[in-house]
Protein backbone atom coordinates (compact mmCIF):
# COMPACT_ATOMS: atom_id res chain seq x y z
CA UNK A 1 0.00 0.00 0.00
CA UNK A 2 0.91 3.61 -0.78
CA UNK A 3 2.23 5.79 2.70
CA UNK A 4 -0.71 6.59 4.60
CA UNK A 5 -0.13 10.01 3.96
CA UNK A 6 0.59 10.23 0.74
CA UNK A 7 -3.36 7.65 0.40
CA UNK A 8 -5.10 10.70 1.85
CA UNK A 9 -3.55 13.39 -0.12
CA UNK A 10 -4.28 11.27 -3.74
CA UNK A 11 -7.77 10.73 -2.07
CA UNK A 12 -7.95 14.92 -1.60
CA UNK A 13 -6.30 15.43 -5.13
CA UNK A 14 -9.68 13.45 -6.35
CA UNK A 15 -12.22 14.58 -3.87
CA UNK A 16 -14.71 17.80 -3.85
CA UNK A 17 -16.08 20.12 -1.18
CA UNK A 18 -19.02 19.59 -0.26
CA UNK A 19 -19.78 21.90 2.91
CA UNK A 20 -17.98 23.93 5.63
CA UNK A 21 -18.82 23.85 8.76
CA UNK A 22 -18.62 27.20 11.00
CA UNK A 23 -19.24 27.04 14.55
CA UNK A 24 -21.64 24.26 13.94
CA UNK A 25 -23.58 25.02 11.68
CA UNK A 26 -22.65 23.18 7.94
CA UNK A 27 -22.69 25.30 4.33
CA UNK A 28 -23.13 23.82 0.88
CA UNK A 29 -19.92 24.93 -1.29
CA UNK A 30 -18.07 23.99 -4.51
CA UNK A 31 -14.56 23.39 -4.06
CA UNK A 32 -11.32 21.16 -4.22
CA UNK A 33 -7.72 21.17 -3.13
CA UNK A 34 -5.21 23.17 -4.89
CA UNK A 35 -1.60 21.93 -5.88
CA UNK A 36 -0.21 21.91 -2.21
CA UNK A 37 -3.63 20.29 -0.85
CA UNK A 38 -5.00 23.17 0.40
CA UNK A 39 -9.07 23.29 0.30
CA UNK A 40 -10.47 25.71 -1.91
CA UNK A 41 -13.96 27.23 -2.86
CA UNK A 42 -16.04 29.26 -4.09
CA UNK A 43 -18.16 31.62 -2.24
CA UNK A 44 -20.86 34.26 -3.71
CA UNK A 45 -22.54 37.44 -2.62
CA UNK A 46 -25.28 37.38 -0.20
CA UNK A 47 -24.17 33.75 1.61
CA UNK A 48 -23.06 34.29 4.75
CA UNK A 49 -19.89 32.72 4.21
CA UNK A 50 -19.02 35.76 1.66
CA UNK A 51 -18.69 38.01 4.50
CA UNK A 52 -16.46 35.87 6.84
CA UNK A 53 -13.65 37.05 8.19
CA UNK A 54 -10.23 36.00 7.73
CA UNK A 55 -9.18 33.43 9.82
CA UNK A 56 -12.15 32.42 10.91
CA UNK A 57 -12.23 28.95 12.14
CA UNK A 58 -13.68 26.20 10.02
CA UNK A 59 -14.12 22.77 8.93
CA UNK A 60 -14.34 21.48 5.15
CA UNK A 61 -16.13 18.53 4.03
CA UNK A 62 -14.18 16.48 1.21
CA UNK A 63 -15.78 13.53 -0.52
CA UNK A 64 -14.82 11.43 -3.22
CA UNK A 65 -16.60 8.73 -5.09
CA UNK A 66 -16.73 6.15 -7.47
CA UNK A 67 -18.77 5.72 -9.98
CA UNK A 68 -20.04 1.80 -10.40
CA UNK A 69 -22.35 1.89 -13.25
CA UNK A 70 -24.87 4.46 -12.77
CA UNK A 71 -24.66 4.94 -9.15
CA UNK A 72 -21.62 6.72 -7.15
CA UNK A 73 -20.22 4.84 -4.33
CA UNK A 74 -17.68 6.50 -1.49
CA UNK A 75 -14.78 5.73 -1.37
CA UNK A 76 -13.73 7.85 1.35
CA UNK A 77 -14.07 11.55 3.57
CA UNK A 78 -11.91 14.26 4.90
CA UNK A 79 -12.68 16.99 7.30
CA UNK A 80 -10.22 19.52 7.14
CA UNK A 81 -9.83 21.64 9.51
CA UNK A 82 -7.99 25.36 9.95
CA UNK A 83 -8.15 29.03 9.14
CA UNK A 84 -10.01 30.66 6.45
CA UNK A 85 -7.76 32.49 4.36
CA UNK A 86 -8.73 34.54 1.22
CA UNK A 87 -6.61 33.40 -2.18
CA UNK A 88 -4.21 36.10 -3.01
CA UNK A 89 -4.93 37.74 -6.80
CA UNK A 90 -1.93 36.33 -8.03
CA UNK A 91 -2.87 32.99 -7.27
CA UNK A 92 -6.61 33.25 -7.97
CA UNK A 93 -6.66 31.82 -11.45
CA UNK A 94 -4.59 28.57 -10.04
CA UNK A 95 -7.48 28.17 -7.28
CA UNK A 96 -10.45 28.32 -10.02
CA UNK A 97 -8.56 25.70 -12.23
CA UNK A 98 -8.65 23.34 -9.77
CA UNK A 99 -12.08 24.13 -8.23
CA UNK A 100 -13.05 24.11 -12.02
CA UNK A 101 -11.76 20.18 -12.30
CA UNK A 102 -14.42 19.16 -9.60
CA UNK A 103 -17.25 21.85 -10.46
CA UNK A 104 -17.22 24.03 -13.21
CA UNK A 105 -19.27 27.09 -12.39
CA UNK A 106 -19.34 30.24 -14.03
CA UNK A 107 -19.01 32.47 -10.82
CA UNK A 108 -15.29 31.00 -10.97
CA UNK A 109 -14.51 33.71 -14.10
CA UNK A 110 -16.50 36.77 -12.21
CA UNK A 111 -13.86 35.84 -8.90
CA UNK A 112 -10.59 36.33 -11.13
CA UNK A 113 -12.23 39.60 -13.65
CA UNK A 114 -13.72 41.01 -10.72
CA UNK A 115 -11.25 40.09 -8.41
CA UNK A 116 -11.83 42.61 -4.63
CA UNK A 117 -14.51 43.90 -5.88
CA UNK A 118 -17.41 43.87 -3.11
CA UNK A 119 -20.06 42.15 -4.75
CA UNK A 120 -17.87 39.80 -6.84
CA UNK A 121 -17.35 36.34 -6.20
CA UNK A 122 -14.87 35.37 -3.60
CA UNK A 123 -12.27 32.18 -3.56
CA UNK A 124 -11.22 31.37 -0.17
CA UNK A 125 -8.65 28.58 1.02
CA UNK A 126 -7.90 26.59 4.07
CA UNK A 127 -4.52 26.68 6.23
CA UNK A 128 -4.45 23.64 7.31
CA UNK A 129 -4.12 22.55 10.55
CA UNK A 130 -5.74 19.09 10.65
CA UNK A 131 -7.09 16.58 8.67
CA UNK A 132 -9.50 14.29 10.03
CA UNK A 133 -10.14 10.86 7.67
CA UNK A 134 -12.49 8.11 6.83
CA UNK A 135 -11.67 5.52 4.43
CA UNK A 136 -13.63 2.06 4.40
CA UNK A 137 -12.92 0.65 7.81
CA UNK A 138 -9.78 3.17 8.27
CA UNK A 139 -10.02 6.40 10.45
CA UNK A 140 -7.52 8.69 12.04
CA UNK A 141 -5.85 12.21 12.17
CA UNK A 142 -3.06 14.09 9.99
CA UNK A 143 -1.27 16.65 11.28
CA UNK A 144 -0.67 20.03 9.12
CA UNK A 145 3.04 18.77 8.21
CA UNK A 146 2.10 15.33 7.76
CA UNK A 147 -0.55 16.05 5.16
CA UNK A 148 1.17 18.70 3.74
CA UNK A 149 4.41 17.37 2.97
CA UNK A 150 3.17 14.20 1.14
CA UNK A 151 2.16 14.25 -2.50
CA UNK A 152 -0.37 12.76 -4.34
CA UNK A 153 0.39 9.40 -6.14
CA UNK A 154 2.27 10.68 -9.49
CA UNK A 155 0.40 8.21 -11.01
CA UNK A 156 -2.70 9.49 -9.78
CA UNK A 157 -4.77 10.32 -12.82
CA UNK A 158 -3.31 7.90 -15.32
CA UNK A 159 -4.96 5.48 -12.69
CA UNK A 160 -8.37 7.05 -12.62
CA UNK A 161 -8.53 6.95 -16.97
CA UNK A 162 -7.51 3.44 -16.44
CA UNK A 163 -9.99 2.59 -13.60
CA UNK A 164 -12.69 4.29 -16.04
CA UNK A 165 -11.82 2.10 -19.01
CA UNK A 166 -11.63 -1.09 -17.05
CA UNK A 167 -14.98 -0.77 -15.72
CA UNK A 168 -16.41 0.37 -18.66
CA UNK A 169 -15.31 -2.28 -21.07
CA UNK A 170 -13.34 -4.78 -19.17
CA UNK A 171 -15.35 -5.84 -16.40
CA UNK A 172 -15.66 -9.55 -17.78
CA UNK A 173 -11.82 -9.81 -17.79
CA UNK A 174 -11.47 -8.74 -14.61
CA UNK A 175 -14.29 -11.03 -12.87
CA UNK A 176 -12.54 -13.98 -14.24
CA UNK A 177 -9.16 -13.01 -13.65
CA UNK A 178 -9.87 -12.30 -9.83
CA UNK A 179 -11.96 -15.55 -9.69
CA UNK A 180 -8.93 -17.05 -10.57
CA UNK A 181 -6.97 -15.32 -8.35
CA UNK A 182 -9.30 -15.94 -5.35
CA UNK A 183 -10.37 -19.71 -6.19
CA UNK A 184 -14.26 -19.34 -6.65
CA UNK A 185 -16.51 -16.97 -8.52
CA UNK A 186 -16.13 -13.68 -7.77
CA UNK A 187 -19.36 -12.27 -8.32
CA UNK A 188 -20.09 -8.29 -9.02
CA UNK A 189 -16.27 -7.03 -9.95
CA UNK A 190 -15.30 -3.42 -10.06
CA UNK A 191 -11.86 -2.09 -10.16
CA UNK A 192 -11.77 0.19 -7.12
CA UNK A 193 -8.49 1.64 -6.31
CA UNK A 194 -5.09 1.39 -8.67
CA UNK A 195 -1.83 3.18 -7.76
CA UNK A 196 1.99 2.30 -8.64
CA UNK A 197 1.78 0.30 -5.87
CA UNK A 198 -1.37 -2.56 -6.20
CA UNK A 199 -4.90 -2.39 -7.23
CA UNK A 200 -8.02 -2.80 -4.97
CA UNK A 201 -10.98 -4.64 -6.53
CA UNK A 202 -14.30 -4.38 -5.08
CA UNK A 203 -15.70 -8.03 -5.27
CA UNK A 204 -19.21 -7.81 -4.25
CA UNK A 205 -19.38 -5.64 -1.14
CA UNK A 206 -15.62 -6.44 -0.32
CA UNK A 207 -12.13 -5.03 -1.48
CA UNK A 208 -9.59 -7.20 -2.02
CA UNK A 209 -6.07 -5.93 -2.31
CA UNK A 210 -3.57 -6.86 -5.19
CA UNK A 211 0.33 -5.65 -4.84
CA UNK A 212 2.56 -5.33 -7.35
CA UNK A 213 5.79 -7.52 -7.38
CA UNK A 214 7.41 -4.13 -7.47
CA UNK A 215 6.01 -0.61 -7.93
CA UNK A 216 4.98 0.83 -10.76
CA UNK A 217 7.57 3.36 -12.29
CA UNK A 218 4.89 5.11 -15.06
CA UNK A 219 1.85 4.86 -16.79
CA UNK A 220 2.62 2.24 -19.11
CA UNK A 221 4.24 -0.18 -16.05
CA UNK A 222 1.07 0.53 -14.21
CA UNK A 223 -1.06 -0.79 -17.34
CA UNK A 224 1.19 -3.62 -17.70
CA UNK A 225 0.85 -4.90 -14.01
CA UNK A 226 -2.63 -4.48 -14.31
CA UNK A 227 -2.91 -6.48 -17.26
CA UNK A 228 -1.49 -9.91 -15.16
CA UNK A 229 -4.83 -9.27 -13.22
CA UNK A 230 -7.36 -9.69 -16.39
CA UNK A 231 -7.93 -13.00 -17.66
CA UNK A 232 -7.38 -13.04 -21.24
CA UNK A 233 -8.28 -16.61 -21.64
Amino acid sequence: MPPLAERIRTLAHTASATKVTVDDVPYPVSGAVDGRGRPVFLVRPGETLHRMREDSVVALTLCATRMLGETAHPRGTLEVQGWVQAVPENEARDAAVAVAAQCADEGLFEAIERYGAPDAPRLLRLDVGQVVYLTGDDSGILDADEYLDATPDPLAETAERVIAHINGSHRTQLSLGMARLLGRPAGQVWLWELDRHGATVRVDATLVRVAWDRPAQSGRCLETALRGLLCTC
